[in-house]
């Protein structure tokens, strides 16, 4: 439907493919760019940070047609002129990595990700399940919380969890959403939804919960 409405309307498709070797069964990932007609209008912009786990690197680039990339690599030159030698040098080894290695990694945030959500369902916490990365949305509609930010912080503080209030990525006023990461090994999670049991108790003496 996109492709059909980028072409009805002759525009540019810019997207963020970051994630493209993280999504979970039974969901696939769909390059908009490999569908007819959509090579010539797209960006496709993506980053080896959460593939290959080196975040720290800021290592990305972009796929798009000739005309368009010349572009890119001008705004590029004068915005950045180039990540560091070395880094590209060891992103070269990461790139010729096998198609097992994606088929691990898939596997890998599967595992984390089930006994995650499993301990919210456990802890009767309401969230959206995740198609791919390695987050999830949490609802504290039930906390009566109106400041997500407040409640992040302060649940810190208590609870000993952190979390990002979700209205960091909506442009609308969304105010009942945190974000929860769960790339961390199991010894982690286990012990953050360890400390999320006390969360409901704690936000009784905030009179949040009535």
């Amino acid at each position: 439907m996109h492709a059909v409405i980028a072409i009805q309307y002759d525009l540019f498709v810019i997207t963020d493919e970051v994630y493209e070797h993280i999504i979970y069964e039974p969901y696939r990932h769909i390059y908009i760019s490999s569908l007819p007609g959509m090579f010539e209008r797209t960006i496709s912009c993506s980053s080896l940070s959460k593939t290959y786990s080196i975040t720290g690197w800021r290592l990305g680039y972009v796929i798009a047609p000739s005309y368009i990339i010349d572009g890119v690599r001008k705004v590029h030159d004068f915005l950045t002129v180039g990540a560091a030698s070395p880094l590209q040098e060891a992103a070269v080894t990461a790139l010729n990595f096998e198609d097992d290695y994606y088929i691990a990694l898939k596997e890998l945030y599967t595992e984390k990700k089930d006994f995650f959500l499993a301990g919210l369902d456990r802890l009767g916490l309401k969230y959206t399940v995740p198609q791919g990365a390695y987050y999830v949305m949490v609802d504290i509609t039930e906390f009566g919380a109106t400041n997500d930010i407040e409640f992040c912080e302060w649940m810190a503080c208590e609870v000993g969890v952190a979390a990002v209030p979700g209205s960091s990525f909506f442009q609308e006023e969304v105010h009942h959403l945190i974000r929860f990461h769960f790339a961390k090994n199991q010894e982690t999670l286990a012990r953050a939804l360890d400390a999320l049991e006390n969360l409901r108790i704690k936000a009784k003496d905030k009179r949040w919960v009535k």
